[in-house]
């Protein structure tokens, strides 16, 4: 029968002790519902000495929230503990944690505390915890600096005065896996030894970024409770990240072969309505929830993934609540991901027509970092639009508001290369005087827009004008991330359409001789 492991969740408490959170009674109570619908077993709300907030905010969550077990936490002393039962007694399922530093350096420095007191002190917080509430949780902080066999004495005495849940934290971070699941093997057998009424859990932080490889070895060595918070938040380098290290158990569980009670496609919304509240960001490439989470931009990988999903994906992005996977359109994209994407929005482009808005896709990717719908659709109307009679190869423009402005234009006809270098009034003039140069024909500019397809400083612009050519008026379109050089596109568009147009009444003329 396949185990559960009891996912303890301290986003309210040790997630809010990161530097610069600070959540009002209201805003825990919206995360606190939020992973209620997650499904995470116990919600540490927070620790009712600490501050009147703290209190109001512990005994609101108490009061309101159903369905999971609402733990406070407390020193190991009658004045913390007697203020934990106050704020949570009106839970339907309360829980009282209580905990004292047992390593040398902490007992020395911080507490001033012998070990015998220490253990005296467990015994009888502990005792009066158990007074009060029937769930009691224990915990030596800094346990993993700890001498093992005294963290083993000061927990059986734990037990002893009536703890139910053992915790291990491992405070600062400083253990690696294989010592850290060493140390909970000893804790299971010598702890909880061979009772079904004890569980064994696992506080993992995350200063060396191996909090959920640590948590993942105790669960291997015996433990069936975790704690750790959303987006992996807390002191320091924070926490076990909760939707890490619950997906991990689910998509290995041949190795763990533990279940949880988490409903995984809420990971998602939970980690964002933490981000939101706390304002602390989820980083593009954090496992399961972030952005780039279910993103490719790698040709090869998007080659892969359209013929199928599991090529470089381990987990379904619905499963943990993402919309879906995502073929992000860069650099390094192929053409594979380039068709998909515009057959998703509606836009078939093929052989010849496909091959030129690739490239000139492939061009704005060294430029920008990501395309909209709208870029793409811009892209492929300008390659549509355009005749290359005349090709522009580059385009420079010098100048400012104290030296007359000139641009040059190097073109490309009959795989013969030119250049044209003219001044203008401004850039954009002086760009229009080359490109009328480089086909040798009187144009006027009859009108010029400018529209940003999208926000941020890489956007890509589209740049529309109309032309009056040899009695003709014509227009042409140019997208670029930059303004001057898509203004050249844009001339370059409508004089190869008057150009065309010009070829095409000469070849009309001739066959009528």
């Amino acid at each position: 029968m396949t185990e559960r492991v009891t996912i303890f969740d301290t986003t309210l408490r040790d997630g809010e002790q990161s530097p610069g959170i600070a959540l009002n009674t209201e805003e825990k109570l919206e995360i606190a519902g939020q992973l209620t619908r997650l499904g995470v077993d116990v919600i540490e709300a927070g620790f009712p000495a600490a501050s009147d907030g703290d209190f109001a905010a512990v005994q609101a969550i108490a009061r309101q929230i159903e369905g999971p077990v609402i733990a406070a936490l407390a020193r190991a002393t009658a004045t913390d503990v007697d203020a934990a039962w106050k704020a949570i007694e009106d839970a339907a399922r309360p829980r009282i944690h209580v905990f004292i530093a047992t390593s040398p350096i902490h007992m020395y420095h911080k507490l001033q505390m012998e070990p015998a007191e220490v253990k005296e002190a467990v015994i009888e917080a502990v005792t009066r915890a158990r007074s009060l509430c029937d769930d009691v949780e224990f915990s030596p902080e800094d346990g993993t600096r700890s001498d093992a066999d005294f963290l083993v004495e000061v927990c059986r005495a734990a037990v002893a005065a009536g703890a139910t849940t053992i915790n291990i934290p491992d405070t600062v971070g400083y253990a690696t896996p294989g010592d850290f699941g060493r140390l909970i093997a000893k804790v299971v057998a010598e702890v909880k030894g061979g009772r079904d009424d004890i569980v064994i859990s696992a506080h993992c932080h995350n200063d060396l970024g191996l909090a959920v490889a640590n948590a993942l070895a105790a669960v291997d060595n015996g433990a069936r409770q975790v704690e750790g918070a959303i987006n992996g938040i807390g002191e320091r380098a924070g926490n076990t990240s909760i939707e890490e290290i619950v997906m991990a158990l689910q998509v290995r569980s041949d190795v763990y072969d533990v279940e949880t009670g988490v409903t995984t496609t809420e990971l998602y919304p939970t980690s964002q309505l933490v981000s939101e509240l706390t304002g602390y960001p989820v980083q593009f490439n954090k496992a399961v929830v972030g952005r780039n989470a279910f993103a490719h931009e790698s040709g090869i990988h998007q080659h892969g993934i359209l013929r199928e999903r599991s090529t470089y994906e381990i987990m379904d992005p619905e499963a943990v609540g993402q919309a879906g996977t995502v073929l992000a359109l860069g650099k390094h994209s192929g053409r594979a991901a380039f068709r998909d994407a515009l057959e998703k929005i509606g836009v078939e482009v093929e052989g010849e027509a496909l091959e030129d808005a690739f490239a000139r896709f492939k061009q704005l990717a060294d430029l920008k970092v990501q395309f909209t719908d709208r870029d793409l659709v811009a892209i492929v109307d300008e390659q549509s639009s355009a005749e290359d009679l005349i090709e522009l190869l580059a385009v420079h423009v010098s100048g400012g508001t104290t030296v007359t402005p000139r641009a040059k234009v190097r073109v490309q006809t009959r795989g013969m290369e030119f250049e044209y270098d003219t001044e203008g009034d401004g850039m954009v003039d002086a760009i229009f005087e080359a490109a009328i140069a480089a086909f040798g024909v009187d144009a006027t500019l009859l009108g010029y827009n400018v529209r940003p397809l999208t926000p941020g400083s890489d956007a890509i612009a589209e740049i529309e004008v109309t032309m009056r050519i040899n009695g003709g008026v014509y227009s042409g379109i140019g997208v670029s991330t930059d303004v001057v050089e898509g203004s050249a596109r844009a001339f370059m568009a409508a004089l190869n359409r008057a150009a065309a147009a010009n070829v095409a009444k000469e070849v009309a003329a001739a066959a009528n001789e």
